[in-house]
C-alpha cells in the first residue's frame, strides 16, 4: 500500500507551498513508510509515500520522463508493466529504473491520455505535464486504489486518504448540508 497527495493551485501564478504537500504527505506515512518524495512545480505540489515492492533501490517517486517535463505519482501495480517496457524500448524510450511506475511516464509520452486504456492496473495516479501545464488524474475502474478530490475556489486537492485533503487550507472539513441531502 502507497499513498499519493498533492494539489495545484487554479491562479497559475500562484506558487505552490512546499509546506503544505508534505503536511498532507505526513497523514499517509502508514501507507509507505520506505520513503517519501515530492515534485514542486510553478502552482503544483506532488507528493508520494512508498510502500517498496518492485525495483527497491532505485524506483523512488515521483519519476520523470528524461526530460522532466512529465512526472508522476502512482499508488498501485502495473501487471503487464514487462511487456509495455519492452515495447516502449523498441521505441527509443530510455528507463533510469525497473519500476512498473517508469512505464506509465514513457506510455503517456507516447500515446497520450490513451496510455490509460492499455495498462493492466490496479492504480490510482497523479500525471503532471509540464509542456502543457495540465494534471491527470486516474484511478482503475473498480477503485481498487483510492483517489479522493476537492475542488475549491484556489485549488484542486487530492489524496489516497481525505485526511491527506484536509491538511489543505482550501479544504474545510464542514459538511455541506446540501450534499448530505
Amino acid at each position: 500500500m502507497c499513498g499519493i497527495a498533492g494539489f495545484i493551485n487554479l491562479d497559475s501564478d500562484q506558487p505552490a507551498d512546499g509546506r503544505i504537500v508534505r503536511a498532507m504527505n505526513d497523514t499517509l506515512a502508514h501507507r509507505g513508510p520506505d520513503d517519501e518524495g515530492f515534485h514542486i512545480e510553478g502552482p503544483l505540489a506532488l507528493g508520494m509515500r512508498r510502500l517498496s515492492i518492485i525495483d527497491l533501490s532505485t524506483g523512488k517517486q515521483p519519476i520523470a520522463n528524461e526530460d522532466g517535463t512529465v512526472w508522476i505519482v502512482f499508488n498501485g501495480e502495473v501487471y503487464n508493466y514487462v511487456e509495455l517496457r519492452q515495447e516502449l524500448e523498441s521505441k527509443g524510450h530510455s528507463f533510469r529504473t525497473r519500476s512498473d511506475t517508469e512505464v506509465l511516464v514513457h506510455l503517456y509520452e507516447e500515446e497520450g491520455d490513451a496510455f490509460l486504456t492499455r495498462i493492466n492496473a490496479m492504480a490510482a495516479l497523479a500525471l503532471w505535464d509540464g509542456r502543457r501545464r495540465r494534471l491527470l488524474l486516474a484511478r482503475d475502474r473498480m477503485g481498487k486504489k483510492p483517489l479522493h478530490y476537492a475542488l475549491t475556489k484556489e485549488a484542486l486537492v487530492f489524496g489516497s486518504e481525505i485526511k491527506a485533503l484536509l491538511k489543505h487550507p482550501a479544504v474545510s472539513g464542514a459538511l455541506d448540508p446540501v450534499a448530505m441531502a
